[in-house]
């Protein structure tokens, strides 16, 4: 049984009502690309560009995508629209097949020494706190202590909402309040998760990129005095992307991923937009796992992405 099996009731229901957006504006627009059409030709695929580009999926791995198509008309030399659906759903599970997708069933927490430790990143309104803090119930429901850090002392909302979800869970919080040191509110944290033999530490950021020289050096200072009591921390660096955000999604993965070594992703709201498509999209082009997406405003609807459940979502009529 994986670590977070205990969060697997519903798990299918509630990615389905969480998809519905994105699938229903999705068939729709694929619906009217082959309308008249019996067979997959140069008109259908222009017209299936434009509906994967308005999707979100981005255009770098749209292009992909109907290249992928483009080779499979040419090799089979008639292909009805009719089989439209099945081929897209086989190549685009073949595109998140390729990503540097692991197996988060354990995560590797058992396999350290020490506190497993998660920094997080993300600009601020993307959900990061919430994430955090949904993060930290399952940890805890998992069987895990967990301890939160309230490193983004940029603003002092940032560090009453993650107090606030550290009493609602349940788990302790280092804070020294708005306008302390970040890097001295992380070193706290992993010393207390190791005095205390925490399994986890999950260390907030603050979320500004208006100056990415000075985030690139406050990350990077997070870090150093982190690796001072455990040398490989931070074992996780998790960046938020709210993925109802669309095409800037994609410049924020490209402005974090370019600042610190991003190493896996969270895209949240995906409930209450039909841009789900920058799921596939984000995931091709970073080549960075998509650890978890959010599919509701419940403690529990955080969930572990399953590429091959999220593809059968998106094309279940």
């Amino acid at each position: 049984m994986g670590l977070f099996d205990i969060f697997s009731k519903n798990k299918e229901e509630k990615l389905d009502q969480g998809l519905s957006k994105t699938r229903e504006t999705f068939f729709s627009r694929l619906g009217k690309a082959v309308v008249g059409k019996s067979v997959v030709d140069a008109d259908v695929l222009d017209n299936l560009e434009e509906v994967l580009v308005t999707s979100d999926v981005g255009v770098t791995t749209t292009l992909k995508i109907i290249e992928r198509i483009e080779e499979r008309v040419a090799r089979d030399k008639y292909m009805g629209t009719e089989e439209l659906n099945k081929i897209l759903k086989e190549e685009i599970s073949a595109l998140l097949a390729e990503n540097k997708n692991i197996d988060f069933t354990d995560f590797g927490i058992d396999n350290i020494e020490g506190p497993y430790v998660i920094m997080v990143v993300g600009v601020n309104g993307v959900g990061k706190t919430t994430t955090i803090g949904k993060l930290a119930h399952k940890f805890k429901a998992a069987g895990k202590s967990v301890v939160l850090g309230a490193a983004d002392t940029f603003r002092a909302a940032a560090v009453d909402q993650l107090t606030i979800w550290s009493e609602r869970v349940g788990v302790p919080i280092v804070s020294q309040g708005m306008g302390a040191d970040p890097a001295s509110v992380a070193f706290e944290t992993v010393s207390y998760a190791k005095q205390h033999s925490i399994d986890v530490a999950i260390i907030d950021t603050a979320g500004r990129l208006h100056n990415k020289v000075n985030l690139m050096n406050e990350l990077s200072k997070i870090k150093r005095v982190m690796q001072k009591h455990i040398p490989e921390a931070p074992h996780e660096i998790l960046l938020i992307l709210d993925g109802s955000t669309g095409q800037n999604a994609f410049e924020q993965a490209r402005q974090f991923t370019a600042t610190t070594e991003v190493n896996a992703l969270a895209i949240t709201k995906l409930d209450g937009t039909a841009k789900g498509g920058v799921v596939i999209g984000v995931s091709d082009q970073f080549q960075i796992p998509v650890k978890y997406i959010g599919v509701g405003e419940k403690v529990d609807d955080l969930q572990i992405f399953d590429r091959e459940a999220f593809v059968e979502t998106l094309f279940n009529e």
